[in-house]
């Protein structure tokens, strides 16, 4: 008999978290690899669709003129999607918000500093830009449960060191991700300024967040995942939708003092499924309808076209 895992989302398997290790932000997709479920360009960003059939890369062919990017992490990458096409920046091009291209600006596994170190390792590569959404803010909060001495200045990243024997508070986790993520946002915004686009950070959605009860295939998903991981035994401290709202509340009020719009993804997408929508691969990753519902509320909260 099949796993759950095996039978719901059999695309899992091609999504193996094997990254090539690069200076200065660790590790990233490997350039030009095309497997049964992505395609990245040389540089290693996956490839969205555009309108009329086209392609958009960051280093790669794309329609000429301004660009908009959907950066952050693994989600933004479109872990969990069935091909490039159903990734959210790909939905956004195709679908709706077609008027321009949108780039896959993602890499796995990233924290908030690496994803801004990314954006300045590849700027060059982005001559004009006319809107950024920044979809992030998890891993950050999952990496707040290391200790201080793996915290650094700038906070901690994937594979950093040992787990912890002394976990931080969940206030305390909050209070550290929030202001790392706050931080690095204001380095985005000042990118922005300068090349005249519009910047809104967006809480990437967490299925815990979203919803109390998972649909159907999520539970037995997130069953079989925790019979095999420790996401539950790590984080469900910060698991819970009022911790979501706590964290989505400090994110808001610290990007309305820097003049960064802000979008909570959680209630949003709550709103605008049944509880029985069949959105997550897991707790941080969608299957298509869920990063196509996550391109529409986009779409709709933020007035794209």
């Amino acid at each position: 008999m099949k796993s759950p895992r095996a039978e719901l989302a059999p695309q899992m398997e091609h999504y193996k978290f094997i990254l090539e290790d690069q200076p200065y932000i660790g590790f990233f997709q490997y350039g030009d690899e095309s497997t049964p479920v992505y395609t990245t360009d040389s540089c290693g960003f996956r490839v969205s669709h555009a309108a009329d059939g086209r392609t958009a890369a960051v280093a790669g062919d794309r329609p000429r003129g301004p660009v908009r990017l959907l950066a952050g992490s693994s989600a933004v990458f479109g872990v969990g999607a069935t091909g490039d096409h159903a990734t959210v920046s790909s939905r956004l091009g195709t679908r709706y918000a077609p008027t321009r291209p949108w780039l896959n600006f993602a890499g796995q596994s990233l924290n908030s500093v690496q994803e801004l170190i990314l954006l300045n390792l590849f700027q060059h590569h982005l001559d004009e830009v006319e809107e950024i959404v920044l979809m992030s803010g998890v891993n950050n909060l999952v990496l707040s449960r290391l200790p201080e001495s793996q915290q650094g200045r700038h906070g901690a990243f994937f594979e950093c060191g040992p787990a912890p024997e002394n976990v931080p508070t969940p206030e305390q986790r909050i209070a550290l991700a929030g202001e790392l993520t706050l931080r690095h946002a204001q380095g985005w915004q000042r990118f922005a300024t300068a090349v005249g686009a519009r910047l809104t950070y967006a809480l990437q959605p967490l299925a815990p967040w979203v919803r109390e009860r998972p649909a159907p295939q999520e539970k037995s998903l997130f069953e079989e995942l925790d019979d095999v991981s420790n996401w539950r035994r790590l984080h469900n401290d910060i698991a819970s939708m009022e911790m979501g709202r706590r964290y989505a509340d400090l994110l808001r009020e610290g990007c309305a003092a820097a003049g960064i719009g802000f979008l909570d993804l959680n209630t949003a997408l709550g709103e605008a499924v049944s509880g029985d929508t069949w959105l997550f691969v897991d707790r941080v990753h969608c299957v298509d309808a869920g990063y196509d519902t996550l391109a529409r509320v986009l779409a709709e909260r933020l007035d794209l076209r």
